[in-house]
């Protein structure tokens, strides 16, 4: 069994709804705006692989199953995944690993996965 947990900071210069799409891009599972004027968060929460599936789709689509595999293989820490999205290129329908909330301008889409056998995970995602 495991948890997802995906959320992306929504800016001031930002549209919710934009940033919603994006996430979407990569989510399929039920999104929530959280917060106020100027600062919110869209997050959302699953307990189902399958809502990670338009992941998994552009990750093939695009053909990048080897480096997906190894960037989601070094991110795996005591039972978590952590995946750090540029939220642009999502908005775009395009996967752009990330390793620092610091290489996406506007704040990355973080999918945080926690599970005991991870492995499966990243192989379901990259298979």
């Amino acid at each position: 069994m495991v948890k997802i947990e995906v959320e992306a900071e929504v800016r001031p210069t930002e549209d919710v709804e934009k940033v919603k799409r994006a996430m979407e891009n990569v989510y399929s599972g039920d999104l929530v705006v959280v917060g106020g004027e100027g600062y919110s968060f869209i997050k959302g929460m699953s307990m189902d692989l399958r809502s990670l599936e338009p992941l998994r789709k552009l990750i093939r689509l695009q053909q990048i199953e080897p480096a997906a595999k190894s960037y989601l293989l070094r991110r795996v820490s005591d039972g978590e995944l952590t995946i750090l999205l540029h939220k642009q290129a999502a908005f775009a329908s395009k996967i752009s690993f990330i390793d620092d909330v610091r290489e996406s301008p506007l704040g990355p889409i973080k999918i945080t996965i926690i599970g005991d056998n991870l492995e499966e995970v990243v192989e379901y995602l990259t298979e």
